[in-house]
């Protein structure tokens, strides 16, 4: 091609993108290759594919990818005669068993496999020999061959990167694939990142070429970045439907960062050898269209620029079926059903769907907050004290009776303390300063190390630690460990790229937030110093974390039929435990409604078994980060995270098919084999009414500009359950300080389901902020519950901007503006409040206590409940293999001996002190397993 026709090419791009987004400086032929112009460099794009063929179905199947430290499955395929069966057979774990991991996959044989594409087949490398530049069209002459004909066209189309079209038409039988293998390669040294979906980030390279198939792309492509722009090979939108929902067995093509030769290079495969449309007769032709990306930014801003201009992302969601008010009520209620399988004797929800007969629990303050913000003290008095004591008490989170289960490692022994240190700090700031045995507790999990989920070490004097110990005692030399430790962990970690999976700091690489940087904690470290060091690299980790939430496929502007023949998608695992078919209506509703876009998988190990899970506890973070950046990338993902996908608790993911069943109010109102749609992890319940909780919260501190804002303290709960506490303290309402967040059940009744609220009080008036979650205006008429706002004088403020609306019964009218908010204040009225008042009150109570009892190893804690009460729980670390029973002897606040008598393990006990000025006493008696009775001496507590 000579310079003028490169001018004529350059001038015509010019012109056909003057309108549009400039996608491409400039694409034109040059020495026969494919040249792009982007940010001042040349790219060149060879016209090289590579055809594999095999005359026999491949057996193309997951196994595990043997990745030291990670568990994850990869396609793989029975090895081509004469290459290498190269697929190393992977030990299963006892923590890889339940909801998620399929025993075909962990248990398959790996012998005569390989994990390589290009060991799959024959391999046919195949390079035109002639390119042509008519019209905007690049045409690429290939030479024939005995088994296929091969055509591919490049369109230099301006609107979005330039569309490379292939054709392979075969002239004999068999199973097809076509790679196209010329993009540009560098050694993984020269390059600045890579990625291939979903756990090759950073440096973190594939130790030979593997696939990623298309169900398992939140963006279809995989990416290197040479430290100005990022390049890729993109699955064209339209060849990745919608419908039906995305899975391995209708991937039609896979991505890989690592090429044959070993470089970082972005490739493309359609179709996948032995997956869809790859089995191909003679004369039935296969075409597929690839764009050649080229973009300025790093990875993670290139993700965000294909994710809008090439798959539609941006706020498409909406309440419609429910605000998440009514949501989070329908929770609550739901939560206190035997349907949600809290059992009051283990003190604990069920976790039968993958361990039997065990019970977990991540957390007391999910319950405690609810029980607090919603002036429940039915939550408290079934969960949340329950919880507290489990917390306290147990080892590690899953707890089983059961001596011989061993599936995810649970502990029947009373020898803990789970609660890590945020958590007996976060209840020490709740509960009051009488109780500073949680903050010397607390302060003997940083000095040492505990296992509380699965095998994983969790070490106590880390720089998190250290801030929540800041939190609790103000003493100095913790600020400082936190803000060195978080100092170093940047340096170390978010300023270096990581080339493999041993981060240190990583407790084990299987939920998202284990591979990248600790984002959340680094947020609440800046909120508590105001250092932008940390908000930056909080930033940079929110950022490199949307990589893991789906981006396409672009969903469709029209209805979609679902529940066909009026059954629901009946989930594969479930269907091998027994679990009965659902039934929901067939009906049509529009695709948004269906959409994964804005969750996550739920980890590496299982993100082949189940598409997306709803628990999205990292949106109110990203919510918050997005109003301290300005980043709307952020504010978007969290909103498509959490609004407008379910009435009530919707289970745990979506899979299988698309179903509006998660979508109705009575869809987990059912008997555990009843559900089959997904699973139900019931120890979720509540940290999800947290997650909806927080980021009500959340929204109206963004809303408000920081003018609603209230404190908190941080919930970590395990793996990804992070969110944040509020009720404990009160915060600011449009100028007005000390006012209390107070949301009881039923306090609104609205008539538009678009707005979301979020109440509180001070003194004699009640503050209420409206959320439209439509951009659209929208007019509402909203009922003030008298039983619990009582007076009839009342007078309602405007308090940002807007008029003052009238009130009349209880009735106003207000007005809130598309994606906007509504602040008023109602003054002149008696806020009935309950629990909620007594559990903030300033106890008179004498303090709380902990003591270490040699009989039994019994632990006896004292414990002061703010002003609603105070409790004494004893409990025995001693097991059923010492005693068969015993008994705890104690004196009411009269000298009055009582009993309580516990016949089984574990041996635990609970007694409230109400107003009770004294110490308290008590000694046991217990039967050894051999009928001796043993007796102890008195103790004071």
């Amino acid at each position: 091609m000579n310079d003028i026709s490169k001018i004529i090419v350059v001038l015509g791009l010019y012109l056909m993108g003057a309108c549009n987004y400039k996608a491409t400086e400039a694409v034109y032929i040059e020495n026969n290759q494919i040249v792009i112009q982007k940010s001042g460099i040349t790219y060149h794009f060879q016209p090289e594919f590579s055809v594999i063929y095999s005359e026999k179905d491949p057996k193309m199947e997951m196994r595990p990818a043997g990745i030291e430290g990670v568990p994850y499955n990869v396609i793989t395929w029975l090895a081509y005669q004469g290459k290498d069966a190269d697929l190393a057979k992977v030990e299963r774990s006892d923590s890889f068993v339940g909801d998620g991991f399929d025993d075909g996959i962990l248990d398959g044989k790996a012998n005569e496999r390989s994990s390589n594409p290009f060991n799959s087949g024959r391999l046919i490398p195949t390079r035109a020999t002639q390119l042509e530049s008519t019209n905007g069209i690049i045409t690429l002459a290939f030479n024939g061959n005995e088994l296929f004909d091969f055509s591919a066209r490049v369109l230099t189309d301006a609107s979005r990167y330039p569309a490379m079209e292939f054709t392979l038409t075969p002239k004999a039988e068999g199973y097809f694939s076509v790679a196209y293998t010329g993009a540009p390669s560098y050694t993984i040294e020269d390059v600045a990142e890579i990625w291939q979906p979903l756990v090759w980030q950073e440096k973190r390279f594939p130790e030979s070429p593997v696939m990623t198939l298309a169900f398992r792309a939140p963006i279809p492509t995989a990416m290197v970045h040479d430290g100005v722009n990022s390049l890729g090979v993109l699955a064209a939108s339209e060849e990745f439907p919608f419908d039906p929902l995305p899975l391995a067995d209708n991937s039609r093509f896979g991505l890989m960062v690592r090429s044959e030769q070993g470089m970082a290079q972005p490739q493309l495969v359609a179709p996948v050898l032995g997956g869809i449309d790859s089995y191909r007769k003679a004369g039935e032709a296969y075409k597929f269209t690839a764009l050649l990306l080229v973009e300025k930014g790093a990875i993670h801003e290139v993700f965000e620029q294909v994710a809008r201009k090439i798959f539609g992302f941006n706020d498409y969601r909406k309440n419609e079926i429910s605000s998440l008010n009514q949501t989070l009520e329908a929770i609550i209620d739901y939560s206190k059903t035997d349907y949600a399988w809290f059992l009051d004797s283990l003190k604990g929800f069920a976790y039968s769907t993958d361990v039997p007969g065990a019970v977990k629990n991540v957390s007391s303050l999910n319950p405690l907050e609810l029980a607090i913000v919603m002036d429940d003290s039915a939550m408290f008095e079934k969960m949340a004290y329950p919880t507290l004591e489990y917390m306290l008490s147990r080892e590690k989170f899953l707890f089983s009776l059961d001596p011989k289960q061993r599936i995810q490692h649970p502990s029947r022994s009373m020898t803990g303390r789970i609660a890590p240190v945020s958590e007996l700090t976060a209840l020490y700031d709740i509960l009051g300063p009488q109780n500073r045995f949680l903050v010397d507790l607390a302060e003997r999990e940083y000095a040492g190390a505990q296992i509380r989920n699965l095998d994983v070490l969790d070490q106590g004097d880390t720089w998190e630690n250290a801030m929540h110990l800041f939190r609790a005692t103000g003493d100095e030399k913790y600020l400082k460990r936190a803000m060195e430790g978080a100092s170093e962990y940047i340096e170390k970690r978010v300023g270096v790229k990581q080339t493999d999976f041993k981060d240190p700091y990583a407790p084990g690489a299987f939920f998202w937030n284990a591979f990248v940087s600790k984002w959340i904690e680094l947020t609440e470290l800046y909120e508590l110093t105001g250092d932008e060091k940390y908000l930056k690299a909080a930033h940079d980790g929110a950022r490199r974390f949307t990589m893991f939430t789906w981006m396409s496929p672009a969903i469709p502007d029209r209805e979609i039929v679902v529940n066909k023949d009026g059954k629901a998608p009946l989930y594969w695992y479930l269907r091998s435990k027994g679990h009965r078919q659902m039934y929901f209506p067939e009906e049509e509703v529009p695709a948004w409604r269906l959409s994964e876009i804005g969750l996550t998988p739920e980890s590496s190990g299982t993100s082949q078994g189940h598409r997306a899970i709803f628990m999205a506890n990292y949106a109110p973070w990203m919510l918050r980060l997005g109003y301290y950046t300005g980043d709307q990338f952020l504010n978007e993902v969290a909103k498509a995270a959490i609004i407008g996908r379910y009435r009530n608790f919707p289970g745990y993911h979506i899979n299988t098919a698309r179903t509006t069943a998660y979508e109705k109010i009575d869809f987990p109102l059912r008997p555990h084999l009843d559900l089959s749609v997904n699973s139900f992890h019931y120890n979720h319940i509540l940290p999800m009414a947290s997650m909806l909780l927080d980021y009500i919260v959340t929204d109206a501190f963004v809303r408000s500009n920081g003018e609603i804002d209230f404190p908190s303290v941080y919930i970590e709960g395990y793996a990804y359950l992070q969110n944040k506490f509020y009720g404990s303290k009160p915060g600011k309402f449009f100028g007005e300080e000390g006012v209390q967040l107070w949301m009881p059940q039923s306090l609104l009744t609205i008539d538009q389901v678009e707005l979301n609220y979020l109440s509180a009080y001070k003194d004699d008036k009640l503050f209420l902020v409206f959320m439209n979650q439509s951009d659209e205006r929208v007019t509402a008429t909203v009922k003030i519950n008298s039983d619990l706002v009582k007076g009839s004088d009342w007078e309602v403020k405007g308090l940002n901007g807007r008029r003052s609306p009238k009130i009349e019964d209880g009735i106003l009218n207000i007005e809130v503006d598309g994606a906007g908010l509504t602040a008023v204040m109602v003054e002149g009225v008696a806020i009935r409040t309950g629990f909620q008042q007594r559990m903030l009150a300033v106890p008179n109570f004498p303090s709380a206590g902990y003591e270490e009892v040699d009989f039994g190893n019994a632990r006896a804690l004292r414990m002061q409940l703010g002003g609603y009460d105070q409790r004494i729980f004893i409990y025995l670390q001693d097991d059923d293999s010492k005693f068969s029973a015993v008994d705890l002897f104690y004196e009411d606040e009269q000298g009055n001996e009582k009993t309580l008598k516990d016949q089984s393990y574990p041996f635990e006990f609970t007694i409230p002190l109400r107003g009770q000025q004294t110490g308290f006493n008590f000694w046991f008696s217990g039967t050894d397993i051999n009928g001796r009775k043993i007796q102890s001496k008195r103790y004071t507590l």
